[in-house]
């Protein structure tokens, strides 16, 4: 996109928000970089250049905008769509892999060397790993100067950087402002419905490329909540986070314009990789509009476009959490498999406490299961072998489901697993693993939907006809099911 200049040019002088995040415009006359969208007067085209990343921007010496703040756009969806090494590498940056691990951590966990890594980066990118986890660290540091009283040696360190001067100079650089004239500029601005009355909590806004329809995004993760974990109060869907540091409980709640989201840490270092997870479990980062026109092209799918677009796909915090809900939902009702994973909860899972709740637990990692008593599971015995054989593999590494998984080499390893059948490794793939093409023809809400609308019931055919939907099956699916009354459809009163 940013290589198209003309297109791009347009798309600043429209101050077109679809193209927030997915490329930047530097102003070669003030060194100042903007999303497309600022509100400010265009400049000339010939005082514009773009870059497709933050990180770029300010490796070639511009600093973000005051006004529009595009160091908050919504990330590019590029990451989401692709499976080869760059998009990995992207989804893995964006798990905070490289402040946790390093670059070589990076390459080894996708099968290159670190100086390939670096090159195809760079060429795609305009910045290496490096350079994009010091953007995404100073994203963090702005949010935690303006949104908490954290004294400023603590969010240096919480946000990852090495050390206080580096700290400083990055946020001088990236912001033209230094950490107490950010805090001083933020402590003016007006106090919003969704700042936080609890000490500790941290509240932001998510942004997202409109439109967002937020009934089947919701009111899935609220009808298939496990009790103690996940829970629907006042308006929000709230739950619990397994982190790197330690553990949170987050709150989300669907806006006009933004997801609103609270967010109580035990350690602030964990807040980049906190924020990651909650736009990935809402599929914030997608491009509705490219979605939508693909799918209108279908006259079948067309009036359900129409009616309600902006659908996302329901995701997850955890992929190895949801690939055990998913066995545990294999031929059961919604009702059952949370019935199933609230007693895996209460017999394994870690207590947290919850002052602003009712929520309990933590759900209990591979490890924790790996053990089981299979004659203490209340489960078909084929079912618990598929269980205790999945729950094996993820705990000793040799299922990996992280974000940097190659999804074609997951679904092969996932088909090997008794009991794994295309059913159970595709709604894997969708929501865990977030393909956005994962398809699930032998759906019973997927078939009756079609059938419905009068295309093809039976997988095979119905498999075929959505290959004109391709690579966007996993938005269809959403559509489909959409045509039925199921509790997963509708927003909780």
């Amino acid at each position: 996109m940013y290589t198209d200049t003309e297109r791009c040019v347009r798309a600043v002088r429209s101050k077109d928000a679809r193209f927030d995040g997915v490329f930047f415009t530097a102003v070669l006359t003030t060194r100042i970089y903007c999303r497309p969208s600022c509100p400010v007067v265009p400049p000339k085209a010939e005082n514009m250049v773009f870059h497709p990343s933050a990180a770029s921007c300010q490796r070639a010496g511009f600093r973000a905008c005051k006004r529009c703040r595009p160091d908050t756009s919504p990330g590019s969806p590029e990451w989401n769509v692709r499976a080869d090494a760059v998009a990995r590498a992207m989804r893995l940056i964006q798990d905070g892999i490289v402040d946790r691990e390093g670059v070589p951590g990076l390459a080894a966990r996708l099968g290159y060397s670190t100086r390939q890594i670096e090159r195809q980066l760079l060429a795609e990118l305009g910045a290496g790993p490096l350079a994009l986890a010091r953007a995404q660290r100073a994203r963090t540091a702005r949010l935690l100067i303006e949104t908490t009283p954290m004294p400023m040696a603590e969010i240096a360190f919480a946000a990852g950087f090495a050390s206080i001067r580096t700290f400083n100079d990055t946020v001088r650089e990236v912001f033209a402002l230094t950490p107490g004239e950010l805090r001083a500029r933020a402590t003016r601005s007006p106090v919003t419905a969704d700042t936080p009355s609890t000490p500790g909590v941290i509240a932001l806004r998510l942004p997202y490329r409109a439109p967002l329809n937020p009934s089947n995004l919701f009111g899935h993760l609220a009808a298939t909540a496990v009790p103690g974990v996940e829970e629907w109060r006042d308006g929000a869907y709230r739950r619990t986070l397994t982190l790197p540091h330690g553990h949170g409980i987050v709150s989300l709640a669907p806006r006009p314009d933004h997801i609103a989201c609270r967010l109580s840490l035990t350690d602030p270092r964990d807040l980049t990789l906190a924020i990651s997870r909650c736009r990935r479990l809402l599929d914030l980062d997608a491009d509705p509009v490219a979605v939508d026109e693909q799918l209108r092209d279908d006259p079948l799918l067309a009036p359900l476009v129409e009616r309600a677009p902006g659908r996302r796909v329901p995701r997850t915090v955890d992929a190895a959490e949801f690939a055990v809900r998913a066995v545990l939902g294999q031929q059961v009702s919604t009702a059952a498999a949370r019935t199933h994973a609230a007693r895996l909860v209460a017999a394994h899972g870690v207590p947290v406490d919850d002052p602003e709740g009712g929520l309990t637990h933590l759900f209990p990692a591979p490890e924790a299961l790996a053990g089981l008593d299979p004659e203490s599971l209340a489960l078909p015995r084929s079912r618990r072998t598929t269980l205790l054989t999945l729950v094996e593999a993820l705990a000793d590494g040799s299922l990996s489901l992280g974000p940097g998984t190659d999804w074609d080499e997951a679904r092969a390893r996932l088909h090997a697993l008794p009991g794994f059948g295309p059913w159970t490794t595709e709604v894997i793939a969708m929501r865990a693993l977030g393909d956005p093409d994962a398809f699930l023809p032998g759906d019973l809400g997927v078939r009756r939907a079609a059938e419905g609308l009068g295309l093809p019931s039976t997988p095979a055919a119905l498999t075929a006809r959505a290959a004109r939907w391709r690579p966007w099956r996993a938005y269809a699916v959403q559509y489909l099911w959409a045509t039925d009354s199921h509790p997963i459809n509708h927003l909780p009163a």
